[in-house]
């Protein structure tokens, strides 16, 4: 099968690649050739930037015909319009990566179906989602056949385990200290992480596949973790006890360090789990890289390229849980003997 990666040196779309050589696939990728090249085999490299759109879409015609596009780095509409100008016609497949983002918060029900309301609260929920209308307007003219992929939390080698207050690696760091970390509210909304490994082999089963055409497929995590069982599982895989956790009301984050928290209260702050029967039926996707091994592998990553930085880094850090402990215990003497 010829493949066209739009992307292909990201997290998800590195593994997308591997799988894709790996059963002999012919593999073009589509990027600006700023990122580290982490691909294990021989792929087609077409150099440019998508955003410029009518240099991206001479590009891909002359690129010639793909079986199947994988557009991995569509965050805006106008990109989406760009790629059913420039491959209506010319493909057998565009599949869409889009996110579990796009879906309102808090769910109607739990665990989260593909019929969910797409009402997002972020700004990238909200593009992703008109993304999906352009493409799936796109499928229902006869234009392209679109499959859209929705993953949730997906981490691994390459990449980094999210926390509280995002990416930054000093998060492990501080993890190795034995210094206390912050958890968002009472730490008991639930989550879901899912290995790069497993959230592409349904990227790679859904191309070709018939079956996906005009559909939606969630590729989320299986292990319904609380942030606090999630934690304990970054110690385990660490092999360090789990450091104090302090817990800080979402709100309040989200207002004294809005640009780290932010993710927080637009995500994290709510359950996020989801229902994958329909890309287990269709996709094969199977969960098979439980969290604690998947966090050693993606630590040992880390570690061996030297990408954990230094708690020292975050110093607000210390300061928040100082400030914090401060309101408690103030708040605590105000309101002594309240309820006797």
């Amino acid at each position: 099968m010829r493949v066209l990666i739009i992307g292909g040196t990201g997290l998800i779309s590195t593994a997308i690649c591997a799988q894709l050589l790996a059963r002999g696939d012919e593999v073009t990728v589509f990027n600006r050739g700023q990122r580290e090249w982490r691909i294990p085999g021989q792929v087609r490299h077409i150099r440019g930037d998508r955003t410029r759109h009518a240099t991206f879409e001479r590009q891909m015609a002359e690129a010639g015909t793909f079986d199947c596009v994988i557009d991995m780095i569509c965050y805006h509409p106008q990109e989406a319009e760009s790629d059913v100008r420039a491959f209506a016609g010319r493909t057998g497949q565009l599949v869409f990566c889009s996110t579990v983002d796009v879906y309102a918060r808090p769910a109607s029900r739990y665990p989260y179906c593909e019929n969910e309301p797409r009402r997002p609260l972020s700004e990238y929920g909200r593009n992703k989602r008109l993304c999906e209308d352009v493409f799936l307007a796109a499928h229902e003219s006869g234009d392209l056949r679109v499959t859209i992929i929705r993953p949730a939390h997906t981490y691994g080698e390459g990449g980094s385990i999210v926390h509280t207050f995002g990416w930054g690696t000093f998060y492990l760091d501080r993890m190795r200290k034995g210094l206390p970390i912050i958890v968002h509210g009472d730490g008991q909304s639930l989550w879901v992480s899912c290995h790069i490994e497993d959230v592409a082999r349904a990227f790679v089963n859904a191309c070709g596949n018939s079956r996906t055409f005009g559909r939606a497929y969630h590729v989320a995590g299986e292990q319904w973790l609380t942030w606090n069982q999630y934690h304990q599982g970054v110690a385990e895989a660490l092999g360090v006890p789990l450091p104090d956790i302090i817990h800080i009301p979402t709100d309040l984050l989200g207002k004294i360090a809005p640009r780290h928290a932010a993710v927080c209260v637009d995500n994290f702050q709510f359950d996020n789990i989801f229902d994958n029967t329909a890309a287990r039926e269709d996709l094969g996707f199977r969960y098979t890289i439980q969290w604690v091994e998947g966090v050693r592998r993606t630590v040992a990553w880390l570690d061996k390229h030297g990408r954990i930085e230094d708690s020292a880094t975050f110093p607000a850090y210390d300061r928040i849980i100082a400030s914090w402990k401060g309101l408690a215990e103030s708040l605590a003497q105000d309101l002594a003997g309240l309820d006797a």
